[in-house]
C-alpha cells in the first residue's frame, strides 16, 4: 500500500512526522533520508516538497516574500527579453487563441487567425501554472502573506477568512463554493465581466499594466488607471453589498 503523505509538513527538532513513515534530519538540517513506496507522480511531488523545506539558512529567502525591487526587476528582464524578440505578453490572448483552435473562426470573424502564431504563449501559462503549484504546494507559509490588521479585521466581518499563507481566501475559492448557488453565481458573473472586459479593453492586466505601460502606450495607461478605480469601488461599495 502506498503511504497517504499529508500536505501540511512541519519540521521539528531534527525530526519530520509522515503519516506512519518518518525522515531524519541531521543536526543542521542539511541532509535528509526517507523511505518512499511507489513511483506515483503525487508522491515525487512531495518528495521534492520536502527537500525545499530543508532549513537552509542559504535558501531560506526563497520561501519569504520578494521586495518589490527584486520582483519587478525580474519581471522588468522578462519583458526586455519579449520586446527583443517581437513579442507582445497577455494572458488573455490565449483564451482568444483557444477558441481560434477549436474553429470557432469559421462563425466568427473574431477568431479567425492564425492561432499556431501564439503557440509561444501557451508556454508562457504553462509556466504560469507549475509556478503557481510550486508557490502553493511547496513554499507556503503564514508569515510570507502580509496584509493590514485592518483589512484582515474588515474582511473577517464579511465572512472572509485571513490568507495564512494561502494566496486567495478559502471563503471566496475554497472547495465548499461548489455547495452554494449564490457563490457560484458570483464567479461565474465575476468570470464572465473579466471576459468581455479584457477584450473591449484590447487586453487584460497583464497586457496592459506590464506589457502596455513598459512600451509606453497610452490606452494602456489609460486602462490601468480604470483597473484601479474599479478595484476600489468594488473593495469598499460593491463587496460590502455582496457579502
Amino acid at each position: 500500500m502506498k503511504p497517504f503523505i499529508q500536505k501540511s509538513l512541519k519540521l521539528n527538532a531534527g525530526f519530520l512526522k509522515l503519516d506512519d513513515y518518518s525522515c531524519i534530519l541531521n543536526r543542521n538540517f542539511r541532509s535528509l533520508s526517507c523511505v518512499f513506496i511507489g513511483t506515483d507522480a503525487k508522491y515525487w511531488f512531495y518528495e521534492i516538497k520536502i527537500l525545499f523545506l530543508q532549513k537552509n539558512s542559504n535558501m531560506d529567502f526563497i520561501f519569504q516574500t520578494w521586495p518589490w525591487y527584486v520582483s519587478g526587476f525580474l519581471i522588468g528582464m522578462i519583458m526586455l527579453c519579449l520586446i527583443y524578440f517581437g513579442k507582445s505578453f497577455g494572458m488573455s490572448t490565449n483564451l482568444q487563441s483557444l477558441c481560434s483552435m477549436t474553429g470557432l473562426g469559421k462563425h466568427v470573424s473574431y477568431f479567425d487567425f492564425d492561432w499556431k502564431l501564439n503557440r509561444w504563449n501557451f508556454v508562457v501559462i504553462l509556466g504560469a501554472m507549475l509556478g503557481g503549484f510550486v508557490a502553493v504546494h511547496f513554499m507556503a507559509d503564514p508569515s510570507n502573506v502580509s496584509i493590514n490588521p485592518k483589512t484582515i479585521e474588515q474582511l473577517s466581518q464579511l465572512g472572509i477568512d485571513a490568507p495564512n499563507g494561502k494566496l486567495v481566501p478559502e471563503a471566496l475559492f475554497g472547495n465548499q463554493i461548489w455547495q452554494s448557488p449564490r457563490s457560484i453565481f458570483i464567479l461565474l458573473i465575476g468570470g464572465i465581466l473579466i471576459g468581455f472586459g479584457s477584450r473591449y479593453a484590447g487586453g487584460c492586466t497583464s497586457g496592459h499594466a506590464i506589457s502596455g505601460l513598459s512600451n509606453l502606450q497610452l490606452p494602456s495607461l489609460k486602462a490601468v488607471i480604470g483597473f484601479f478605480v474599479g478595484g476600489l469601488i468594488m473593495a469598499h461599495f460593491l463587496l460590502p453589498l455582496i457579502f
